[in-house]
């Protein structure tokens, strides 16, 4: 058994990843041979992240405020604090707040034997993030 007491610093999310202000803060990613990687994702209202897919798909769970999930052909889903969401491996999709709120979740994902947790792709454009 192992006690993290202290974690890295709070990183702002990339530029290249998510659109607005974006903070991460990683909670979990316990050594070989565990692939676990978990984090406490913080969007403004209006940021989100780009499309992506995940190689062992995602889950994520709201703890707080009110927030957008869509994914390839599907309709965009309101989702809020206590949803959780399960994306299946190599779902296209994208996540983040709601136009006027904030939204903070839990992502958990598995990484791939080479470690990527994800494929990122273009950024979500204004009227597919508006279309909930």
């Amino acid at each position: 058994m192992e006690i993290t007491r202290s974690r890295p610093a709070t990183q702002a999310g990339s530029a290249q990843h998510f659109t607005g202000s974006v903070w991460l803060d990683e909670i979990a990613a316990p050594p070989a041979p565990s692939r676990l990687r978990m984090f406490s994702v913080h969007f403004a209202p209006g940021a989100r992240t780009a499309w992506h897919r995940h190689p062992h798909g995602q889950v994520l769970h709201v703890t707080e405020g009110e927030g957008r999930v869509g994914r390839e052909g599907g309709a965009v889903e309101v989702i809020r604090a206590g949803d959780t969401v399960w994306i299946a491996p190599g779902e296209r999709h994208w996540h983040g707040a709601g136009p006027h709120t904030f939204m903070t979740h839990l992502p958990v994902v598995e990484a791939a034997d080479d470690g990527a947790t994800a494929a990122w792709e273009e950024r979500v454009d204004e009227g597919a993030y508006l279309a909930a």
